[in-house]
């Protein structure tokens, strides 16, 4: 069902952002998606790293949980090693374990073909927001092409490291035939401009058990 999904690594905001006030800062974007822009095809994953994963079908009413530490083995691909899995069985199989298997999957593809680049991605500045105590700059994200693994939405940069912090929108090429659309929106949520955790939330429109919903929490391992 997930068969290609790109890992795109979110779940919405508990605080509502709001548009921060004054003139628009284009001077403050142009220096935060420079610095995005330079350290984005060097970002490197943790592992190990601990993953859950909650999935819902809403129509069955079913849901299932996971919990694992994942692992990059010597050849650079992903181990799992299992510490709970609970829920209903066709949420485990059809949901979860097809997302497990998309992800390995999706690491065999080039990074470069996938990156939020400019060189995959045309990028329009459109204002900044506030989330708390920070502030976001906001770039609407369009595709160069309509390729598996890219996304038509928002960007957001934060105002001072550069940092994607929330990334949302939806696929613009279905990677099975068996699902119509994938809406995404990934969180990073930092700490001294540091990444500390990733959530993400999957809206997966399928043509056999209809809506999926996951929530996919990514962490270092401590």
């Amino acid at each position: 069902m997930f068969s290609g999904l790109i890992p795109v690594i979110v779940l919405t905001s508990l605080l509502r952002p709001t548009v921060a006030e004054g003139p628009p800062d284009t001077d403050g974007a142009s220096l935060a998606f420079a610095r995005y822009v330079a350290n984005v095809q060097h970002a490197a994953s943790w592992s190990p790293e601990t993953i859950e994963i909650d999935a819902f079908l809403p129509k069955l009413q079913k849901r299932g949980h996971l919990r694992a530490i994942r692992r990059l083995n010597s050849a650079g691909n992903a181990d799992y090693q299992v510490l709970e899995i609970a829920g209903d069985r066709t949420v485990r199989q059809q949901v979860i374990e097809r997302y497990l298997t998309a992800q390995m999957t999706a690491a065999e593809l080039p990074a470069a073909s996938i990156a939020m680049t400019p060189a995959n991605y045309r990028f329009r500045y459109q204002g900044a927001v506030r989330a708390g105590d920070t502030v976001a700059y906001v770039f609407q994200i369009k595709p160069r092409k309509k390729r598996i693994g890219l996304i038509r939405g928002e960007l957001w940069l934060d105002a001072e490291t550069g940092a994607a912090v929330r990334q949302s929108g939806r696929l613009v090429k279905s990677p099975s035939l068996f699902v119509k659309s994938i809406g995404i929106i990934r969180e990073t949520v930092l700490s001294g401009g540091v990444a500390q955790k990733l959530l993400t939330h999957l809206s997966v429109d399928t043509r056999l058990v209809g809506l999926a919903d996951l929530t996919v929490t990514e962490s270092p391992l401590r």
